[in-house]
């Protein structure tokens, strides 16, 4: 059975930056490193700004821009939160989510070789441990 442990980071409100492609821009202080895709990001302040329906650019504050490809959310549900989930193995950080009160920026992001690798890796670290029971 798989786990998972989702982590979720609010992120602050909607700011408009200028540019209408940049209108749905939040930002997000993230306090661990993560991965999206194949890339490590380092933990900070994170700007996230739509690109595109299917494109949103992730870029730390005081580093380079990033740009990562989301798929958009099926539902299309809105959420009552701005949020960003993170798949977590071990002391390892995924981005898996980006869920935004207006529905403009809800991307799913498929899960990296990275990230299978890790959760092939957990598995097999669960699979070792024993479990030992007293009888008489």
């Amino acid at each position: 059975m798989k786990r998972i442990t989702a982590i979720t980071i609010l992120l602050a409100g909607f700011a408009a930056v200028g540019a209408s492609a940049q209108e749905n821009g939040v930002q997000a202080n993230i306090p661990f490193d993560f991965t999206v895709a194949s890339k490590l990001l380092p933990s900070g302040t994170y700007r996230l700004v739509s690109i595109d329906p299917n494109v949103v650019e992730i870029r730390n504050v005081n580093k380079n821009k990033f740009h990562a490809i989301g798929i958009v959310n099926a539902d299309g549900e809105k959420t009552k939160t701005n949020k960003l989930v993170f798949h977590k193995y071990g002391d390892q950080y995924f981005l898996s989510e980006i869920l935004c009160t207006s529905g403009q920026m809800n991307l799913a992001f498929s899960v990296s070789k990275l990230e299978k690798d890790a959760q092939r890796q957990e598995a097999s670290l669960r699979a070792a441990t024993q479990t030992v029971v007293a009888f008489k």
